[in-house]
């Protein structure tokens, strides 16, 4: 940061900083670096940051929203009881404390003295009870929420319609909310950090939540340029309020080489995700640059196949369209070293991940003898690869197509959809498998450091996540032990192991390449850190753009 003032003890010091400051101030705003007191002046600064992927979000309903880039709008417009810091780890947010029952089972949140809804409104207990009950309601229509707040006592008849309200969600008073979960679990408080367990205005309403116009966290909707993004302003109310900030832009751009070369022009300030990285094609351009910023990410790139469709409901197929993927050459040549092959499911660094796993190696000729052991002539085996337009997509399934067909000597057909429609195919294809998606490139990130964000809420038999409809009783059985243990990880991580061997060896996905977080920030950008899961903001109160 720099500032105007230069601290000293002397005098002499004193007066030679008065004949710098000016110049100083000006030589920095001319290279586009804003001090303190500048911005303190006019207002405050201005943020352009790039949502890649997509021409616009569907809702601003933290309880509704599906995709990467509207959690990106809802974490920005909400706060939760607890967030997840720069380490993935929780804090509080608008709790600023908790308490835990006994058993386990119950978890008592004092809220924040004085924090306030974007209306003014104070934030208060009976909020958190709507916000919660609005979630799983299935007048909402979202599939986060039973996905996400499954542990809340009565979640799954909520979700189902059989009960109207969640009978452990209850207001002691005004500031103090119980909130009852239905086993112990590890794992809770970091599910409360994510978009369904936001806290909306009960007094507002859905509508309000949906465009934002009442929030509660460090932002609120000051126009909805549909088609083109959002512009928030500062929430005065947020507890870490956005003091030096004027204005954030949100910038919708369905690609990233769009995102990319706005970046290079100056009109965006922010590009890059863990979803949606820098075009690998770019990152020789970049890569020395000081706006380039790179970590691991905790994410896994994969092909699934839908288990109730034939012939893939034959893990012997599975396994031979496995067997026929290079993925070193994929991962260093086609996508120059910039992801990592990965043959397993949890990424590297990830908690559990240090135990060992067998993947199923490139092996082309046991791919051919597992299709003829399945009864599979190749030269009658079609199928349709679907995946999302965005980044290097098109990239990677060309050359999944050529390897299968090179390989195996099948045909495999590519079917590129836009990704908000691409996403709507993958719930299709939970609900409705014999009408769903044969095989897709999809790509999964954590939202919180836990095995059981990759296992059991995506390969148990029936969760909502788990797009290939992969259904295994001792991958189950494993999974929901693990869930149940608290205080041991090193017993959880032990029955994880062996759940994920089964979905590896059963090719419940077919893993491909773990990413890296590849972003462009402008230098003169203030207060966001780049990590495993994307771009944090630790401190809102430190936030500041360029202009």
């Amino acid at each position: 940061m720099f500032r105007d003032v230069i601290q000293s003890t002397s005098s002499r010091r004193s007066v030679l900083q008065a004949a710098w400051q000016a110049p100083l101030a000006a030589v920095l705003l001319a290279n586009g670096i804003r001090t303190e007191s500048a911005l303190a002046q006019d207002g405050g600064s201005t943020l352009r940051w790039s949502l890649e992927g997509v021409s616009d979000v569907p809702t601003l309903d933290p309880a509704a929203a599906t995709d990467a880039q509207g959690f990106t709008a809802v974490g920005l417009l909400y706060g939760g009881l607890v967030r997840l810091n720069k380490d993935l780890l929780v804090e509080p947010d608008l709790a600023e404390s908790w308490e835990v029952s006994e058993d386990g089972l119950t978890y008592t949140f004092t809220l924040r003295e004085g924090a306030t809804f974007s209306d003014g409104s104070p934030v208060t207990s009976e909020d958190v009870v709507w916000s919660l009950n609005h979630a799983l309601d299935p007048a909402t229509g979202a599939w986060t929420g039973p996905y996400y707040l499954s542990l809340l006592d009565g979640a799954a008849d909520m979700a189902a319609g059989t009960i109207t309200e969640l009978p452990g969600v209850k207001a002691i008073d005004e500031r103090t909310v119980a909130v009852g979960i239905s086993q112990p679990s590890a794992f809770f408080l970091s599910t409360m950090s994510l978009a369904p367990a936001k806290i909306t205005s009960k007094a507002a309403g859905a509508a309000a939540a949906a465009d934002g116009s009442v929030t509660s966290g460090p932002f609120v909707v000051s126009a909805w340029n549909k088609g083109q993004g959002l512009v928030l302003v500062p929430n005065a109310g947020y507890w870490e309020p956005a003091s030096k900030m004027k204005q954030l832009d949100l910038v919708f751009n369905q690609d990233s080489e769009t995102a990319y070369q706005l970046y290079r022009t100056d009109k965006i300030d922010i590009m890059g995700s863990s979803q949606n990285p820098i075009p690998a094609a770019r990152v020789a351009e970049v890569k020395d640059m000081p706006d380039f910023k790179a970590a691991s990410a905790f994410n896994n790139r994969y092909v699934g196949f839908n288990n109730k469709l034939a012939p893939f409901d034959d893990v012997r197929v599975r396994q031979a369209l496995a067997s026929a993927i290079d993925r070193e050459t994929l991962a260093n040549v086609v996508l120059g070293g910039t992801v990592n092959a990965t043959d397993r499911i949890l990424p590297a660094g990830f908690p559990g991940s240090e135990l060992p796993i067998e993947g199923i190696p490139f092996d082309a000729a046991a791919g051919k003898q597992l299709l003829a052991d399945a009864g599979i002539d190749p030269a009658s085996f079609e199928f349709t690869l679907t995946y999302g337009v965005e980044g290097d997509n098109e990239r990677v399934v060309t050359v999944l197509q050529s390897m299968w067909q090179d390989n195996l000597g099948i045909k495999v057909n590519l079917e590129p959809l836009e990704l908000s429609t691409f996403s709507s195919r993958l719930n299709d294809t939970v609900v409705d498998p014999e009408k769903g998606l044969q095989a897709f490139y999809s790509v999964w990130g954590a939202d919180y450091p836990d095995p059981q964000n990759f296992l059991s809420i995506l390969m148990q038999t029936g969760v909502p996540g788990n797009n290939p409809n992969f259904s295994n009783a001792e991958f189950d059985q494993l999974t929901k032990d693990a869930d149940l243990i608290v205080g041991d990880f090193a017993q959880r991580a032990e029955l994880y192991n062996k759940a994920e061997q089964i979905a590896v060896t059963e090719v419940a996905w077919l893993p491909l390449f773990t990413g890296q977080v590849l972003v462009l920030v402008k230098p003169c950008v203030q207060g966001v850190e780049v990590t495993g899961n994307g771009i944090v903001i630790p401190n809102y109160s430190d936030l500041a753009g360029c202009s």
